[in-house]
């Protein structure tokens, strides 16, 4: 083996192209819709994935007096406070019950963020933007201004929830009673 460290190197290179495998043919995804599941009540729900910045376990929380009872308090989360609402409440229904399902979806609102307690959280849900539908007519009146679409897949329909329009809604920002 002699030579230069260049022709050795060249010689490494015509091998390993000489002894690459085929890669295979290409094939055309469409990109699938992704977001974060969850549910309140019966209702499946999903978010889009950039409107969700982060999962909580329930935090211990501080009451806030004289706020409206959607208002379950203010969490301290690494350091950073963290109002918590009820978003079940807020929307009209009772307060969600906590269970050792609940859990916290933060959320961004202006330069802050808030956290909303929903019964449970499935994960990341992937569905293939052609099976995405129109708002369906029997969306319950209270998350109608938050419903965006819907989706049916392997046999569960999930509304599809923006978190925009929910921190757009004056009703959310008004938490004093």
């Amino acid at each position: 083996m002699t030579g230069t460290a260049f022709e050795l190197l060249t010689d490494l290179e015509r091998l390993g192209r000489d002894h690459a495998a085929d890669l295979p043919a290409q094939e055309e995804h469409s990109e699938d819709w992704v977001g974060v599941g969850f549910r309140l009540g019966g209702q499946r729900f999903a978010s889009p994935m950039a409107e969700v910045a982060e999962l909580l376990k329930y935090p211990e929380l501080a009451p806030v007096p004289r706020t409206r009872p959607w208002v379950r308090g203010m969490a301290n989360v690494r350091g950073t406070l963290l109002p918590i609402m009820d978003l079940n409440g807020f929307m009209g229904e009772h307060n969600s019950s906590l269970t050792r399902l609940s859990r916290v979806l933060v959320i961004p609102i202006e330069n802050a963020y808030t956290g909303l307690l929903v019964d449970e959280v499935f994960g990341l849900r992937h569905f293939p933007r052609e099976a995405l539908d129109g708002v369906p007519e029997d969306v319950p009146g209270s998350c109608a201004p938050f419903v965006t679409g819907s989706v049916t897949h392997h046999g569960e329909r999930w509304l599809l929830f923006s978190m925009r329009a929910l921190v757009d809604d004056p009703q959310f920002l008004m938490v004093a009673s």
